[in-house]
């Protein structure tokens, strides 16, 4: 691999696992595949996630323009989280791993 190559190929893998490498991107995504969830909904379905947490990486995904965040003016407040095409187009990456994940996971 040329210098050049190198570099770009580093850069563009930086800029992927800054927004997905987090412990908790992949499966806020993942669960974000089968549609719109509210904030609860999301913390009851991903195991093990904190509110501070889940928090963060919701602000970061949203940041990067992986999810969209839509707030409705209801008593109490009612906020929805859905993958912007940006994030829905990870879909094809995201499962791959997953069937991987299950592969290694029997063995």
């Amino acid at each position: 691999m040329a210098k050049k190559e190198k570099i770009e190929f580093e850069c563009v893998l930086k800029d992927v696992l800054d927004i997905v490498g987090g412990k908790w991107s992949i499966p806020i995504i993942f669960t974000l595949l089968k549609g719109t969830h509210r904030f609860k909904e999301l913390e009851r379905t991903i195991p093990n996630i904190n509110t501070r947490m889940l928090v963060k990486e919701l602000k970061k995904l949203e940041q990067f323009n992986v999810i969209k965040r839509e707030a409705f003016a209801t008593v109490p407040p009612t906020v929805e989280y859905s993958l912007t095409e940006k994030g829905r187009q990870l879909e094809h990456a995201i499962k791959s791993l997953y069937k991987w994940g299950e592969e290694f996971h029997k063995k």
